[in-house]
């Protein structure tokens, strides 16, 4: 058998507002209720299942995406006005990286996680910042 990471719990303080973000971000299907979570698939069947939470401690979510995709997701950060950084410690804002021969950034939903996304995995190409 191989092993796939099939869903993950993504603590929120508003459960509707994270998911609607990330899914309108990445575009993606609405989410979806399945018990008291609301559900984000994405494309290679690994679902993120928002469920609210008092606390919420940031984590770090990385999407791997198309070029196409990238210029898409860019285009509507900025139409947000979100804050983007190339590096998770926040410097250079407002710019984004080369790593690998590909283009990222990160920024932040609404429950303070650190999203990111890139068109190439690392470690697959130039070592360009």
């Amino acid at each position: 058998m191989a092993v796939q990471l099939n869903h993950t719990i993504v603590a929120a303080r508003d459960k509707h507002e994270s998911a609607q973000f990330l899914a309108d971000m990445l575009g993606l299907a609405a989410p979806k209720e399945f018990g008291h979570f609301l559900v984000v698939q994405v494309d290679n069947g690994v679902s993120l299942d928002f469920a609210e939470s008092a606390e919420v401690v940031g984590q770090h979510y990385a999407f791997l995406i198309s070029e196409a995709e990238f210029d898409e997701v860019y285009a509507r950060a900025q139409a947000r006005g979100l804050t983007i950084w190339p590096n998770p410690w926040m410097g250079d804002e407002g710019h984004i990286n080369h790593n690998d021969g590909g283009r990222g950034f990160y920024f932040m939903d609404p429950s303070g996680h650190f999203l990111e996304v890139l068109t190439r995995p690392y470690g697959s190409g130039s070592a360009s910042a």
